[in-house]
């Protein structure tokens, strides 16, 4: 068993994380400011988390709870597509300056391992799909607010392999695609089309969509995600990217469809104005993963209902970090 930290353990993935964590018996260290992360999910985490307050631009902080931490899991980012529009200065500089706090603290101190989650969109839109991890990585606009977030995950990358390949033993990053399940906040594709939905439901019934909705994602449920992050840790190769993902592609219609459904709700559909810079397709590759043993268990029709019961449960957000 490892002494582990996780930064935003209290956010979506970071939170699923750290339970599966620390519950194959690992001592974790839960790092996160609450700017987004929420203290409820941790709640129920078992008695060898320890939450730790700290935000991950703090380097001097970092390497006072670090010390004597084999294996740093580096997850703290701003993220929901709504933030890259409206808060990209805080998208990039959590970003930036988190990685590089994140590197200099885990080399200062010792730290064996470093895995970091970057993301899909380091490469916007693919030139083949479904997509493998030797795809070039683009920053189509640096106008476009929204690649705020794809250029801080290009530089977390950089920061990773560049910073450490001397003197970190095992450096690895992943980039997750299209994580949905309970609880992940109300920023994201899923949660915005079941607050849709219910508004639709309660008014004329139409649901207006970002663009026509034949745009394609491969949502991959946060369970799998997660079993995925722990198989590259255990048995991946150091100085390497995998996708962790799953290959059942969807279109957005068809998902705005299936949501509807496990609502119960009876909606119409209307074409709407697709956001500045949207990818049109996007599916990964997972040969790399799979090569580890790695499948994902949850299949979206199902994933979906767990979803939207949670949210059913909950229908309002919760805590102040919804601002963000």
């Amino acid at each position: 068993m490892a002494k582990v930290a996780v930064t935003g353990a209290a956010g979506f993935i970071g939170a699923y994380l750290t339970i599966a964590l620390a519950e194959a018996g690992h001592e974790v260290l839960a790092l996160d400011n609450y700017a987004r992360g929420r203290p409820a999910r941790l709640a129920k985490a078992p008695d060898n988390v320890e939450t730790i307050t700290c935000d991950v631009r703090d380097r001097e902080a970092l390497e006072q709870h670090l010390a004597g931490v084999d294996t740093m899991f580096h997850l703290a980012a701003i993220n929901g597509t709504e933030n890259f529009y409206k808060q990209p200065q805080l998208v990039l500089d959590v970003g930036v300056r988190g990685a590089l706090a994140v590197a200099e603290a885990c080399n200062a101190v010792g730290v064996r391992t470093l895995i970091a989650a970057s993301s899909a969109e380091v490469y916007q839109t693919p030139p083949e799909v479904p997509t493998d991890e030797d795809v070039p990585l683009i920053l189509p606009n640096s106008l476009n607010p929204r690649y705020s977030y794809g250029g801080s995950k290009i530089v977390t990358e950089l920061i990773a392999f560049n910073y450490c390949r001397e003197t970190i033993a095992q450096v690895q990053c992943f980039r997750p695609h299209n994580v949905y399940g309970p609880d992940m906040g109300w920023k994201h594709v899923i949660p915005q089309l079941i607050a849709k939905i219910t508004a639709a439901s309660a008014g004329d019934g139409v649901v207006e969509l970002q663009g026509d909705g034949t745009e394609t994602r491969a949502f991959c449920y946060v369970d799998d995600i997660v079993a995925g992050i722990i198989a590259m840790w255990e048995r991946g190769e150091t100085m390497n990217v995998y996708h962790i993902g799953s290959m059942e592609e969807v279109a957005i219609r068809d998902l705005t469809e299936r949501v509807a459904a496990a609502m119960g709700a009876d909606v119409s559909f209307r074409t709407g104005e697709a956001p500045a810079g949207a990818t049109p397709r996007r599916c990964p590759d997972i040969a790399k993963m799979r090569g580890l043993g790695y499948e994902p268990k949850v299949p979206l029709a199902e994933g979906i209902a767990r979803t939207v019961a949670w949210y059913r449960d909950n229908p309002e957000p919760v805590g102040g970090n919804e601002l963000l």
